[in-house]
């Protein structure tokens, strides 16, 4: 197998990708840049960092970004509180800085000394500034510790995956340096590859009576909370130890508290129901 064979991501049996997705994750792979994918929660976007570490080999690291997380928190924290604190009760030499400097997420991922890939979860969770304040570490994959004086540079560049549920927009500046990748909510013939991943042996009539009244769900005009993957394959599983049958799978759309999670949701279900007899 070539080299570049083996730096190709494909789908695969435990994650079924669109063909765009596919070239979306190679182009960023070979241009360098970091993948920006973007998405209504439940297509995968975090899971496709997981199907990419095991096609490509590598090793993956995630850094799940919060509201409170601020950029430096991905580059390294300075423990100086320890260290006074030592310095006064612990009788332990202080003068070694380093003792005291962890390196975050994205200094891990410079300093990993191998191909690995890191995940950037949910960065419009933070502060519309976190982004920009990382575009010279994702630019020149490095950093300085000024207070080891040393400077963290990536020996081998890592494929930088960073996820969006598109809660705010992004600044222009760190989308130029991005390959993006919008991914669409699965089609129903995508879906039903989707599901025989988690279920190969669901018998054919229950599969497409689930992903019917699924997608019957999802249209409907006043949903708020649209049901996603997840809640399908939660759905299906629920389902099958229930022994439903495809009968009242659609007439009847049982256990539609695991696919829907808002009382307005089962209220529009129930009169779209009684709207059908």
């Amino acid at each position: 197998m070539s080299e570049m064979e083996k730096t190709r991501f494909r789908s695969s049996e435990e994650y079924v990708a669109s063909e765009q997705l596919m070239s979306a994750v190679n182009i960023a792979v070979a241009l360098q840049k970091p993948l920006l994918i973007k998405g209504e929660p439940g297509t995968g976007k975090t899971m496709l960092a997981q199907a990419v570490s095991r096609a490509l080999n590598r090793p993956l690291i995630i850094w799940n970004i919060k509201s409170t997380t601020k950029a430096q928190d991905g580059l390294y924290v300075y423990d100086v509180v320890q260290r006074l604190y030592d310095s006064q009760f612990g009788g332990a030499d202080v003068s070694d800085i380093k003792k005291y400097v962890k390196l975050g997420k994205l200094g891990e991922a410079f300093s990993a000394g191998q191909d690995v890939i890191l995940l950037i979860d949910e960065i419009d969770k933070a502060d519309i500034e976190f982004p920009n304040d990382l575009l010279w570490e994702l630019d020149r994959m490095e950093f300085y510790i000024p207070e080891t004086g040393e400077t963290v540079k990536a020996a081998r560049r890592p494929v930088v995956i960073i996820t969006s549920n598109a809660e705010k927009e992004l600044p222009d500046a760190f989308l130029r340096r991005c390959v993006f990748h919008y991914i669409e909510f699965p089609t129903p013939e995508l879906m039903e590859e989707i599901v025989r991943v988690h279920f190969p042996d669901l018998e054919q009539n229950v599969l497409n009576a689930s992903i019917k009244a699924f997608y019957a769900i999802r249209n409907l005009p006043t949903i708020q909370k649209k049901p996603a993957t997840s809640e399908l394959v939660d759905w299906i599983r629920a389902l099958t130890i229930g022994g439903i049958s495809p009968e009242r799978i659609e007439r009847e759309i049982p256990f539609a508290g695991v696919l829907l999670k808002k009382n307005e949701d089962l209220d529009t279900l129930e009169r779209s129901k009684r709207n059908r007899r």
